[in-house]
């Protein structure tokens, strides 16, 4: 954690959060191979602050630990794993809308394409493309995304399979290409911080 205390306050006064770190892992000692038996394994930092912070963190940890920072690169193809699964989960209460954001490429100046999807809508959709409940596949992302490719296409004729994925939004969590992610439903952290790990550790190695 890094404080911060104005020149002006006394000795007394509590001083002021400005970021927090942690250092995690979810199961990650099922994922990662060959490490020795007493080794502990973290692969994974969250920081909550501003980036300036992080950065100044990052390279204390690099230079004393001997060890690398880095933003954690989220692929669009893990991305439609992320909306899929995070569409699916039951929520106690009203949910907000299933946002996909695509980012154009080859354009003289930048062009997002934001899709927004009644999050009732988007989970009967899942519903019907999952086999096996609590089971996903590969061929039933692909199949959830592709219809609301289609979907998509048959409104507005745009191809949304010539852009890039970049950001998901969820009523659990949303996650940016970047690495940026928020986890907005604390029953399903256990599940976020899992898939998350495994992302750093497949990185890692």
């Amino acid at each position: 954690q890094l404080s911060s205390r104005s020149q002006a306050s006394s000795r007394n006064s509590e001083d002021k959060l400005v970021w927090s770190g942690w250092f995690c892992s979810v199961f990650g000692d099922d994922l990662s191979e060959n490490l020795p038996e007493d080794f502990t394994s973290l692969p994974l930092f969250l920081s909550h602050g501003a980036e300036s912070y992080t950065s100044l963190v990052g390279s204390w940890f690099q230079k004393t630990f001997d060890c690398c920072f880095r933003r954690l690169a989220i692929s669009p193809q893990n991305l439609s794993w992320m909306v899929a699964m995070w569409a699916g989960c039951k929520l106690d209460r009203a949910a907000s809308a299933v946002e996909l954001v695509f980012s154009v490429p080859r354009l003289a100046q930048p062009l997002d394409i934001s899709y927004a999807i009644h999050p009732e809508d988007a989970k009967a959709l899942w519903d019907t493309v999952q086999k096996t409940p609590g089971e996903i596949t590969q061929e039933e992302v692909d199949v959830f995304m592709d219809c609301l490719y289609a979907h998509f296409h048959r409104h507005f004729k745009i191809h949304l399979a010539a852009a890039k994925l970049v950001k998901v939004s969820t009523a659990v969590a949303s996650a940016h290409c970047d690495g940026i992610v928020k986890i907005l439903q604390s029953q399903y952290l256990p599940g976020v911080l899992m898939l998350l790990t495994e992302l750093a550790i497949s990185q890692i190695q």
